[in-house]
């Protein structure tokens, strides 16, 4: 997988409220039949409180586990966390999963790797398990952003439509969900937020560039920011 790693997208933004995990949480719910006994991986898993907060709601057997190629201090007591490439991970892996959950993590995935990635995700799946792919809707974002940032997250989504049409391509079976929420920021809350580059579209701004988007977003919005956070779901 690719080097880039992103430390802080759900580190104290609303990624991480108790609200979106809920409601996130709810939605893997809705679309697929897991219980108390199902084994669930969460690649790229971050400080994995979505996957604590649903061993919780399942009262989960077994641990579920998330993968990342950080190890942070405050992740999750409720999960099994492994530091680790996921590429790696599955080719040494003898474990089968009843879901396999991708949020916001393939685009960080060469292009040349994605097959290769989906065919061994599939092959650590149980008979009837399902992978969930979660990507930034690309034609209906409404993140907020400055005009630096704005024209990489556009070239960034672009790359996204790219990956999204070769899973689909690829898989004869699949079906395809959306997933919306509301988010209400305050505009302070959320500059901090590109301060700690909480997006992968940052990740690669100079000190000056970053300083001069924060200034466009303090005078673009309102003390108040409030946008829907859409994202596109592929069920494998």
């Amino acid at each position: 997988m690719a080097s880039t790693v992103i430390k802080n997208w759900d580190n104290k933004t609303w990624l991480s409220s108790k609200d979106y995990i809920k409601k996130f949480n709810s939605f893997l719910a809705k679309n697929i039949k897991i219980h108390s006994k199902s084994e669930i991986l969460d690649i790229g898993c971050g400080r994995g409180k979505i996957l604590g907060n649903l061993s919780t709601k399942l009262k989960l057997k077994n641990k579920p586990l998330g993968i990342d190629l950080i190890n942070h201090n405050d992740k999750d007591k409720r999960i099994k966390f492994k530091k680790i490439n996921a590429l790696n991970f599955f080719l040494n892996n003898k474990k089968k999963f009843d879901l396999i959950l991708i949020k916001q993590t393939i685009h960080l995935l060469k292009l040349s790797e994605i097959k290769k990635f989906l065919y061994l995700s599939k092959k650590n799946l149980t008979p009837k398990g399902k992978i969930f792919i979660f990507s930034l809707d690309t034609n209906k974002n409404e993140i907020p952003t400055f005009k630096l940032m704005k024209r990489k997250l556009s070239k960034s989504l672009a790359r996204d439509k790219k990956i999204l049409n070769l899973i689909i391509r690829s898989n004869i079976q699949i079906t395809k969900k959306k997933f919306s929420y509301k988010v209400k920021i305050s505009k302070k809350k959320y500059l901090d937020m590109i301060k700690n580059r909480y997006i992968s579209t940052l990740l690669t701004l100079k000190k000056k560039e970053l300083l001069e988007g924060l200034k466009e977003i303090n005078l673009k919005y309102k003390k108040k920011i409030e946008f829907k956070d859409k994202l596109i779901c592929i069920i494998l």
